[in-house]
């Protein structure tokens, strides 16, 4: 069974800015892997720590980075961010 794919509000806002700075196909890909395995190594993710424990990063290029949470129970993986640094 697949994971479902959640977006924040944030997310679907800098999906709009992915598109337009050409990193559509990239972040794409991204979201795919996580659609069949959240946790599929590679490529490499990462578990945030302090405030941001519990959630993961992957890079889109070396700028931008793909922030989610996972909740296992119910197969869904939570996009928070995909444009920027984790804040």
């Amino acid at each position: 069974m697949k994971w479902k794919l959640f977006f924040t509000k944030q997310a679907g806002k800098d999906a709009k800015k992915l598109a337009s700075s050409g990193l559509k196909n990239q972040t794409q890909k991204l979201l795919d892997i996580l659609k069949e395995n959240p946790y599929q190594n590679p490529p490499h993710y990462e578990k945030l720590l302090g405030d941001l424990k519990g959630i993961y990063s992957r890079r889109i290029n070396i700028q931008h980075r793909l922030i989610y949470s996972i909740i296992p129970d119910q197969k869904i993986v939570k996009i928070i961010r995909m444009w920027t640094h984790y804040e």
